[in-house]
């Protein structure tokens, strides 16, 4: 069942799960702020676009969120918080910060930029007649997230993108390398987040709305999508992981829409993202053990013989 506003979704979503991919299977750190990450970049692109600015509200989302990922980082490294809990007060943090950039719980877009005398609402207005009504979106978003996902593994060739790989594989390796393995741990999870901001940057001109709640379920989201997306793309390098981020969010968003088809209510659909998610983690054990236990009865022929 095909459904335009799932695509548009997917791929917006796309976004952020690259951020959650250079976090979690990058730096191998779960960082839990991103609930708040991607409802900050709603609040910031909302406020400016309101304000009349809607590219640099973009732009801005983006850096607000690097500056949430230092944070993060910081406490991380600087403070000694485990990573966990790092990102809990983050994300915790990141609902005031957002609620006095909205100045309420929500904001409607549309509404907002009529109070104020601005006809320009959302980046996408201007290609609305050029591309259509329908696939504007889906064309504009396309080539966004392309280039961002064309920019991250060009960055992760980099020395420093190499470093930050090293940081994630290994860090003891790291420090007696003398590369600076606190410095790395910033640095991605500010890219990480980042990401996930800009996503939700993106999200708020989509849906020409913000709200302080939406972020809810968005790490869990993004963790399904990626243990979706390494089953048909395998972990091998950078590129399989971008790949999996991109494809598993896309498949997550239709599954979502197609669970809405059959009359489910939005909190009944939290439990099929952890049914989900446990569904996929069982099929990739049972692979494993499928292995082990053909790997162990050739060594017993073996032994037998």
């Amino acid at each position: 069942m095909f459904s335009i506003n799932a695509l548009e979704l997917g791929l917006i979503f796309s976004i952020m799960t690259m951020g959650v991919f250079v976090s979690l299977r990058i730096l191998n750190i779960p960082d839990l702020s991103v609930d708040g990450s991607i409802v900050l970049g709603l609040a910031v692109s909302s406020y400016f676009t309101i304000h009349g600015m809607p590219i640099l509200g973009i732009f801005l989302s983006f850096f607000a969120g690097t500056l949430a990922g230092a944070v993060t980082g910081l406490l991380i490294t600087k403070m000694k918080i485990q990573p966990i809990l790092a990102g809990i007060l983050t994300m915790t943090a990141l609902y005031t910060v957002n609620f006095r950039i909205m100045g309420r719980p929500n904001l409607d877009l549309p509404v907002e930029t009529k109070r104020l005398g601005n006809d320009y609402y959302t980046i996408f207005t201007p290609f609305e007649e050029l591309l259509g009504k329908d696939w504007h979106v889906v064309i504009v978003v396309s080539l966004i997230v392309l280039i961002i996902a064309v920019l991250l593994y060009l960055f992760m060739k980099t020395q420093i993108g190499i470093s930050l790989r090293a940081t994630g594989d290994n860090e003891h390796m790291v420090r007696a390398t003398s590369i600076n393995a606190d410095g790395m741990k910033v640095l991605g999870l500010a890219l990480a987040n980042g990401l996930v901001s800009l996503s939700g940057g993106i999200w708020a001109h989509q849906q020409q709305t913000a709200d302080i709640s939406n972020g809810l379920g968005m790490l869990v989201a993004s963790l399904a999508a990626i243990i979706i997306g390494e089953v048909i793309f395998k972990k091998t390098n950078v590129i399989s992981g971008i790949l999996a981020a991109i494809s598993g969010i896309i498949i997550y968003r239709y599954i979502y829409s197609i669970a809405l088809t059959f009359g489910l209510r939005g909190e009944d659909l939290k439990l099929i993202t952890a049914v989900i998610v446990v569904g996929i983690i069982g099929i990739k054990m049972i692979r494993f053990k499928d292995i082990f236990a053909k790997l162990g009865s050739g060594n017993g022929g073996g032994k037998n013989a």
